[in-house]
């Protein structure tokens, strides 16, 4: 498969996987089975992880783990003076955050955080435009975004359900957004305000459904009734048999994660995080964002508006829950504040997330293009650190009704 800029997908050349860490070693078993083959890679336990380091030698730690255990694997590659890769979020809570700026600081390893959302091509073209001043100093941006019932709803069937796993889908998944209105800025998060609610799951979740006596249904009854399950019966994230071991990517089981027979539903008094967000958030360079987030929409993308001293961008990117485009989304439209405006074509990329990924992993694995280093794709620790904290404040502002500031969930006074 070839990605953006014809670079080749394979990195067998520069990167060897030398170890695996998970909770399930059967698992791990599995993948040597089915994908790696004769070369099996040896696996450990988490609290295995410095006896890993010891028999392994690693130079890089990948960290793709449940949001909650981020933080403690990066602290420990740190303390080996390893450098790391980690998942966005870099952790599930501004504390964590702090923890890993410091630790870094006193280590001779180094953390990178896969922010990916910046790669793609439209997002690209949208950076390229605002630092040639093609709308001047950035005044506001306003993303709506929106995630469709299926997507939706299948964080509420997984472990980012509950905060103590996933700190809240305003860190989980919103910290692609957050992290992209600071970018597309230019300037740098100070503080944010929301408001926020869980509408559509959880044990009053609006589409419970009810037997015909207003009594919750259970069981089967509730599968055979609730239009998320009718919507994506069948699916790896909706299984039609719930008392089945779930499977993800190559069918590989999770069967410690989500054993058989554990019954998990839409309507769970055990979730306990928002569902709909709607933010303003202030920047150190005078912009303020309008960032808001619903995650049972009938369409799934968004709406971008960023004002300048000199003009507008605005794009379009929307599908259906079939994953049908919408015909909208061709072109980026710039306004010039005293001129026409003009339709930009939307560069046309191969690979996951709209070409952001092999464009990624390239930098990551071989040498960060001109282009890469220029837009400053790249997100580094501190960035990942703000859209943390701003993640965090978001969920903290919905709960205190007040708003939050980057500096007091980072305490920065002790990363000075």
């Amino acid at each position: 498969m070839l990605g953006y800029g014809g670079d080749s997908e394979d990195f067998s050349d520069v990167v060897d996987v030398v170890a695996l860490i998970d909770v399930d070693l059967e698992r791990a078993a599995q993948v040597n089975d089915r994908i790696v083959g004769e070369q099996a890679i040896p696996a450990y336990l988490p609290e295995e992880f410095d006896r890993m380091v010891t028999e392994t030698a690693p130079d890089v730690v990948l960290v793709a783990t449940p949001d909650h255990t981020h933080g403690e694997y990066i602290l420990r590659a740190l303390a080996h003076g390893l450098a790391v890769i980690s998942e966005k979020p870099m952790t599930s809570t501004a504390a964590e955050a702090r923890a890993v700026l410091q630790a870094e600081k006193a280590s001779t390893g180094s953390v990178s955080v896969t922010h990916n959302l910046r790669y793609v091509a439209r997002h690209q073209q949208i950076k390229e435009l605002i630092i040639s001043g093609a709308i001047g100093r950035v005044t506001q941006l306003n993303l709506d975004y929106h995630v469709d019932i299926r997507h939706g709803a299948s964080y509420f069937l997984r472990w980012n359900r509950t905060r103590s796993h996933s700190g809240g889908l305003s860190l989980h998944k919103s910290s692609h957004h957050l992290d992209l209105l600071s970018w597309w800025s230019g300037q740098r998060p100070e503080q944010i305000f929301a408001y926020g609610a869980r509408n559509f799951y959880g044990a009053a979740g609006a589409h419970r459904p009810r037997d015909a006596d207003g009594e919750f249904l259970t069981g089967d009854a509730l599968r055979a009734a609730d239009p998320y399950y009718l919507a994506q019966a069948g699916s790896d994230a909706f299984p039609a048999d719930a008392r089945s071991t779930r499977t993800g990517m190559f069918g590989l089981p999770y069967g410690v994660q989500y054993p058989a027979g554990r019954d998990d539903y839409l309507y769970d008094d055990a979730i306990d995080i928002e569902d709909t967000y709607s933010s303003v958030i202030r920047y150190d360079g005078g912009a303020s964002a309008l960032y808001s987030v619903t995650f049972s929409s009938p369409w799934e993308g968004y709406r971008l508006g960023i004002n300048g001293t000199q003009g507008r961008i605005e794009a379009f990117v929307g599908r259906w829950p079939d994953g049908t485009e919408r015909a909208e989304q061709d072109a980026i439209l710039l306004m010039p504040m005293f001129a026409a405006p003009v339709e930009i074509p939307v560069e046309s990329v191969a690979g996951g997330h709209g070409g952001a990924d092999p464009l990624m992993r390239t930098d990551l694995f071989r040498q960060a293009g001109e282009r890469s280093g220029r837009l400053g794709l790249a997100a580094d620790s501190r960035q990942a650190a703000e859209a943390v904290a701003l993640g965090e404040g978001m969920w903290r502002s919905v709960a205190d009704n007040r708003p939050y500031t980057v500096s007091e969930l980072l305490d920065e006074s002790e990363l000075r």
